[in-house]
């Protein structure tokens, strides 16, 4: 017992802190001190100091203060429309001498009426993934919509959808009319007689959504029960999906969540470049799952995502530890190699059901998809990892339940099975941790074969600061296993196996985008 509490202590070591932590709070500006009682009245009054600096900045743009007035007053009249159910998306709002309507969008996920509109000055953000609040100045009042269940299951695996948006309101004579905009989709507003920087907080949603999210939720228990989480198995989306952006399809890794990416996501959002060229989406699944399997359901998840969604532009994948070695198999040909070297007979001769023939032809039977224009690699354990085949590894398969049907395949192909000199030898079907093994018959197997050429790739690894390569570990993956011959690049960062959450691997990431585009045009 006291073994198996020693590894439970060593998986969850690094899930102590908390990964974000959000409270409301009331912010607060001169001029400003007092909130009146009645709706009304406190929407006359945001409105008339909107309006006040509205009138300044259109004869002095520059006017600093100015705008920062007209930000204030604009996000607590959406504070007010929020807490008082007020809605002028519907039907105009009087307020005193003014009276509020709204911009209409044709945009089916701009109609507010679907959202609940939060002003992000509202917002105080704190935890392990909030290591910046990525803040754009210029004009407007950042939001964060909060969108409805039904939304959420078109976008990210949480009970609701958060995406970016910003607030102008224009005056009218009497009349002032909010809209709403996307930062993600544009870099200016015209507002007056001028146009401005359109403001934006591209954290403060992403905060919402990893704090509605509950990673620790999915993070050891999909390890250890992958058939209970099944249903969390998705390819997601996070903002309206735009057919000539570039997708950068994130994969994370052993033990882990979509939410280990979010570091990187808010950094790569504050890039204007970046948001300018790419979407992001992610693939959610069982971290418990041997990895040629989750790779097989990828495949699946991506031919219903692209049906629906039709790309203009290949994508880059980007996997991390686990996540790599799935994005490895999504970038090659096996053709029968890993079958022939795994099985003693071709899949016609095997004699068992369809089911688990057609999980064993989708693991190990596969071609490069052809969507995908390139692939960054970051602390993949390519060739395995000692650790799996340590003894916290080996008490680790011990702990992860596979699906029935995984293990009736299992024990259906035990007698077809050819093993490698040296090899894994299990009597049951392997799990995650069993295929990261260097001795594993599919590790072994994958290792001669070349990502296609055509398809460029990227390494990205650390070494915790010792600059002690080709030697070298993250801690987890050593230098000889997350080394790939034939990289586009490879970068060593002073980092732990964490390595896509690095300051200089998000740089470099950075970097690798901006070739993308460049050679995609």
């Amino acid at each position: 017992m006291k073994l198996y509490l020693a590894l439970i202590a060593t998986m969850a070591l690094a899930g102590c802190a908390e990964y974000v932590t959000i409270k409301e709070i009331e912010p607060r500006r001169a001029g400003f001190d007092t909130k009146p009682a009645q709706p009304q009245a406190a929407l006359d009054r945001y409105l008339g100091a909107a309006e006040n600096a509205w009138r300044k900045l259109d004869q002095n743009p520059a006017d600093t203060e100015a705008r920062r007035d007209y930000n204030f007053a604009v996000a607590r009249v959406c504070g007010t429309l929020r807490d008082e159910k007020l809605t002028p998306w519907t039907a105009p709002v009087r307020a005193g001498s003014r009276t509020l309507s709204c911009k209409r969008d044709t945009r089916e996920d701009w109609n507010p009426a679907r959202y609940e509109i939060i002003p992000a000055d509202e917002l105080e953000l704190r935890g392990k993934y909030i290591d910046e609040r990525e803040i754009k100045d210029g004009i407007g009042a950042p939001l964060v919509a909060k969108g409805s269940a039904e939304q959420a299951r078109d976008y990210a695996p949480t009970p609701h959808f958060f995406h970016s948006a910003t607030a102008i309101i224009r005056f009218e004579g009497s009349r002032a009319v909010i809209a709403f905009e996307d930062p993600l989709e544009q870099e200016t507003v015209h507002v007056g007689r001028h146009t401005y920087p359109l403001a934006a907080d591209f954290t403060a949603p992403l905060a919402m959504m990893l704090e509605e999210m509950h990673p620790k939720d999915l993070e050891l228990p999909r390890l250890l029960h992958p058939d209970k989480f099944a249903a969390t198995t998705r390819v997601a989306r996070l903002e309206t999906f735009d057919p000539n952006k570039t997708v950068i399809l994130f994969v994370h890794g052993l033990m882990d969540s979509p939410g280990t990416w979010f570091p990187l996501m808010n950094h790569l959002r504050a890039d204007p470049e970046v948001r300018k060229n790419y979407q992001f989406w992610f693939f959610s699944y069982p971290s418990g799952y041997p990895y040629p399997y989750s790779a097989a359901i990828l495949r699946r998840e991506l031919d219903h995502a692209e049906q629906r969604y039709p790309m203009n532009q290949k994508m880059v994948v980007i996997g991390h530890s686990m996540g790599g070695c799935i994005s490895r198999l999504l970038v090659t040909d096996s053709k029968m190699k890993i079958w022939d070297a795994m099985f003693t007979v071709r899949p016609e001769k095997m004699d068992i059901t369809p089911e688990h023939k057609h999980i064993l032809t989708d693991s190990t039977i596969f071609e490069h998809r052809p969507e995908i224009g390139r692939a960054i690699f970051i602390s993949a354990p390519h060739h395995g990892a000692d650790l799996a085949i340590s003894w916290v590894g080996r008490l680790g398969t011990k702990l992860v339940k596979l699906p029935a049907e995984l293990l009736s395949t299992g024990l259906e192909e035990k007698k077809y099975e050819k093993h490698a000199a040296g090899g894994l030898h299990l009597d049951r079907f392997p799990d995650s941790v069993d295929t990261l093994a260097p001795n594993n018959d599919f590790v072994l197997a994958l290792k001669p074969i070349p990502i296609y050429p055509g398809i460029p790739f990227h390494t990205i690894l650390g070494d915790r600061g010792k600059g002690d390569s080709p030697t070298s570990s993250d801690g987890f993956v050593p230098y000889w296993s997350s080394s790939l011959k034939g990289a586009r690049s490879q970068k060593i960062v002073p980092s732990n196996h964490s390595a896509h959450q690095n300051d200089e691997a998000i740089v470099e990431v950075k970097r690798i985008l901006r070739e993308h585009q460049k050679e995609a045009r």
